[in-house]
């Protein structure tokens, strides 16, 4: 089995693939602290819970804390005994390069979804992925990235209003009834939501105008489904398109790596 994991600047998480579906999904939160010993520990407790006795032979990860790396590797190698594909590292290859500025890093999760967007509805398409950050990766008709837009995310926009001014609440995202708040708790829920979907209307609009071509856009992340109710803004959510082409990734490897 293949345990593919990805770890974010606000939460890591595990899914276990038995080569035709994903058996459980576990979330954490990031913590750079968090050593291998705790990870197992952590994992097989709630694996347990699960009911699975999962014999994983193959470890992948995708990581934007390149501080978390480390104790991820750590794991794969002293538990499951196996030194792990990490996306983005030289010897990880991908099935179609990222064609980007020279030089320029590109977010292995951003690589993981232009990979799994290809798989399973060809090019020419937008990922709309929320996390901390918003991000909208740009995949080309013959599958490589070809760049983007970062915004800032939905709960980090949130935060950052509830500490930069002192009088106004820290409040939960949601769908407000109305559009004109009449307390200051639905002012804010009004602003920021629909300000989100004026800002993913326009990005998509305007990214479909400079590429010039009809795309699909596809939303992944927390929020995905929430946003949804505003308006008509995607074509499909899913919920594990960045799993999923951590799968993509291992097999081209599998196929294509060293043997």
């Amino acid at each position: 089995m293949l345990l593919c994991i990805d770890c974010g600047n606000t939460n890591t998480v595990f899914s276990i693939w038995d080569g035709t579906r994903f058996l459980c999904t576990l979330r954490t939160s990031t913590e750079h602290q968090r050593t291998a010993d705790q990870y197992f520990v952590w994992f097989s407790t709630l694996v347990g819970h699960h009911g699975i006795r999962p014999e994983i032979e193959d470890v992948i990860i995708s990581s934007t804390v390149p501080r978390v790396v480390f104790n991820l590797r750590v794991l794969a190698d002293r538990y499951f005994n196996t030194r792990p594909l990490v996306v983005g590292r030289p010897d990880c290859l991908l099935p179609v390069p990222p064609r980007v500025d020279p030089g320029t890093g590109v977010g292995s999760d951003r690589l993981a979804n232009a990979a799994a967007a290809f798989d399973r509805h060809g090019g020419n398409v937008v990922v709309v992925d929320f996390g901390t950050a918003t991000n909208f990766d740009v995949v080309a008709a013959d599958g490589a990235y070809v760049g983007g837009v970062i915004a800032p995310g939905v709960n980090l926009s949130l935060e950052a209003l509830h500490q930069g001014a002192a009088a106004l609440p820290h409040v939960d995202i949601t769908k407000p009834e109305r559009v004109i708040g009449t307390n200051t708790v639905a002012c804010i829920q009004s602003g920021v939501f629909w300000g989100y979907v004026g800002l993913i209307q326009g990005i998509t609009e305007r990214i479909r105008a400079e590429y010039a071509q009809p795309m699909r856009v596809i939303a992944t992340g927390g929020l995905a489904s929430l946003f949804a109710t505003g308006d008509v803004l995607f074509d499909t959510i899913e919920d594990d398109l960045t799993m999923h082409g951590l799968t993509v990734i291992h097999a081209y490897n599998k196929e294509n790596g060293p043997k």
